[in-house]
């Protein structure tokens, strides 16, 4: 809960025993992060349209664009907003030859959000200033911006503002609040003004351990850029987000009063989780770059940020560009999890979005049409445990199944749900009711043999009361295999859930046993299950260490790594295994056959002889013959 402060008037008369008693009783003012924490009332009051959008369009676009990620014809790899720190573009030719020349003539901002609106986004955030300094607005606190500083002459952000408030969509901007390469006052320009904070020093964090002299420079930056231009968006376009971004890049206190001023501003205005570091929640929690998995984030609000290739900003060099079909179930899957997905597009240096974009959004916008407004917008978490065959959400008493698998029996069932269901139809034919026949904990919905969506079908059901569902999986004896992400489990000692991202979509920190992952599960009768694991172990590496009091004698010892002896214990049996090191293993461990029944399946250490065990991504359960 947020602390107010407040000053208490107190009477000379009071004695000292009075207030010795008073302060007693009142719990001490907080104080640094403990007192950012938003009051919760106030915070799901101003989250209430946030938590409804579940869908949203991010956009990378700056006078980095025309570039693509390409530098006096050498190509680079990553993300294309960062050209001018990996080409290493001293500050008055990124301002001459790149500013200069920015003018995105087919920029039409209502095209743009007609497509967003299209493909059921409720949200729009753009880049107001990235790291480049570089500001994408008429800015009055600098002349280094889009109107004064570029043959284009014209404020997109106005342009894009008005063409959301006629769409009815919330509008926000990303704003690069501890990151500036194009001032001599901010932080992480290394190359023309040996800044800290760039690549030279610890990767830009905690500078301001070894040189301290740059605080009063970072403070002085604050004042007379970041804050006045914080507060000249605010005043001048009512923005419903801030979108902060690499807070390690300026000790916490600046950030603090970045927020501060923000709140100040806009009492209701929305700021995600990247404001402050080290304090990742404020608002919401923002996952990492590019997520493929999301994990159980419990009762917070949350957004994850996937981008349709490998960069946010156009990078002409990266044709890895993902299927709508991605796009679509990481919206399942976020919503599911009662979180927003914020899909990234990087528009091209003439204003216009790539064929390979184009193609990805149409191909969201052909779903959502059907299926979007029910079963995305607005929906909840259900209290069902993840299905083998996809994902489901909820509507009030209105469950959705959102079927990626789809079963070649014509028999889909809903493992867990315990309500009662009056009807249930596809939402790409609502006319003709499916067959419903109950079983134990079991729902069975009769299907059509013939998938009508073979990237997301999704069915409606109608149920007769509040849904209630029974917690443990159900293992599937049909399923052609069975995948329990570890994502799904619940973590037992020091585990810990990694990050987001396709490298590390794992379990971490498994260094001792009582360190286990978990799933509670439900199995209708025996069945004998081929099982297996992909997992993270990198190679040990060790280094000469001298154990105090035995001198004379050098152990090697792991310094980093994973390496011991795995167990999977499943129904009272238990599989054990060596760790094979790997970046992406996938073994089987062994046969096993479960008895009917309610059980746990753990995966835990039998013995660690490196830093930790492994980092396990699932396991799977391969139905075999009895």
């Amino acid at each position: 809960m947020k602390t107010h402060f407040c000053s208490i008037i107190l009477a000379a008369a009071l004695s000292a025993s009075t207030l010795s008693c008073f302060a007693q009783q009142q719990p001490e003012p907080k104080t640094g992060l403990s007192a950012m924490v938003p009051d919760k009332g106030e915070l799901d009051k101003r989250m209430r349209w946030f938590d409804n959008a579940r869908f949203g369009m991010f956009i990378h676009w700056g006078v980095y664009s025309p570039l693509g990620c390409s530098w006096n014809g050498k190509r680079y790899n990553g993300y294309g907003e960062h050209i001018q720190r990996m080409a290493r573009i001293p500050v008055e030719v990124y301002k001459k030859e790149v500013a200069g020349r920015f003018n995105p003539e087919e920029f039409d901002a209502e095209e743009w959000i007609r497509i967003a609106k299209e493909t059921g986004m409720g949200y729009f955030i753009i880049t107001s200033k990235h790291h480049d300094g570089f500001a994408m607005y008429d800015s009055k606190v600098s002349d280094y911006n889009i109107v004064k500083a570029t043959p284009f002459g014209r404020d997109p952000m106005k342009e894009l503002r008005e063409a959301c408030r006629k769409a009815g969509i919330k509008f926000g901007f990303y704003y690069s609040h501890a990151f500036d390469w194009g001032e001599k006052d901010g932080v992480g320009n290394d190359w023309d003004y040996d800044n800290p904070g760039g690549d030279k020093l610890l990767g830009g964090r905690n500078w301001w351990e070894t040189r301290k002299e740059f605080l009063p420079v970072a403070r002085k930056y604050v004042d007379e850029k970041a804050i006045p231009q914080i507060r000249e968006l605010i005043a001048n376009y009512d923005p419903d987000i801030m979108w902060y971004d690499t807070p390690h890049k300026l000790p916490v206190e600046e950030c603090i009063r970045i927020v501060k001023t923000t709140r100040e501003a806009s009492p209701g205005i929305i700021i995600n989780g990247r404001a402050i570091s080290g304090f990742d929640r404020y608002d919401y929690y923002n996952t990492s770059d590019c997520p493929y998995e999301f994990s159980n984030y419990g009762d917070i609000y949350w957004e994850g940020i996937p981008t349709t290739n490998n960069s946010y900003a156009y990078n002409e060099n990266d044709n890895e560009y993902k299927p709508a079909s991605f796009f679509i179930k990481l919206l399942v899957k976020a919503a599911a999890r009662n979180g927003n997905i914020l899909m990234n597009i990087g528009p091209m240096g003439n204003g216009k979005f790539s064929s390979p974009d184009k193609t990805i959004l149409k191909g969201i916008a052909d779903w959502w049409k059907v299926n979007g407004e029910s079963s995305i917008r607005g929906t909840k978490a259900t209290p069902l445990a993840v299905q083998s065959w996809g994902e489901t959400t909820r509507k009030g008493n209105k469950l959705y199944l959102h079927v990626f698998d789809w079963p070649e029996d014509g028999k889909l069932c809903v493992g867990g749900l315990l309500t009662d269901v009056k009807r249930a139809c596809l939402l790409s034919n609502p006319q003709n009711n499916l067959k419903c026949v109950r079983s134990g904990k079991d729902l069975w919905v009769d299907v059509p043999l013939n998938c009508p969506d073979t990237v997301n079908t999704v069915i409606a059901l109608e149920c007769t009361s509040e849904i209630k569902a029974d917690p443990r999986r159900r293992i599937s004896a049909t399923q052609p295999v069975d995948y329990l992400r570890t994502f799904d489990a619940r973590l037992e000692g020091n585990a810990r859930y990694g990050g987001e991202e396709v490298e590390a979509q794992c379990v971490q920190n498994m260094t001792q046993k009582g360190d286990a992952v978990v799933w509670s599960v439900r199995l209708d009768k025996p069945m004998t299950y081929k099982v297996g694991i992909a997992y993270v172990a990198p190679a040990p590496k060790y280094k000469d260490e001298l154990v105090e009091g035995d001198a004379g004698k050098e152990v090697r010892k792991a310094s980093m790594g994973a390496a011991g002896v795995y167990s999977i214990t499943l129904g009272g049996k238990k599989l054990t295994k060596k760790v094979s090191n790997g970046a992406n293993v996938t073994e089987t461990v062994g046969t096993v056959t479960l008895p009917a029944g309610e059980y746990d399946i753990r995966i835990e250490p039998e013995s660690v002889t490196a830093v930790e065990l492994f980092r396990p991504r699932y396991i799977s359960l391969k139905p075999l013959k009895n």
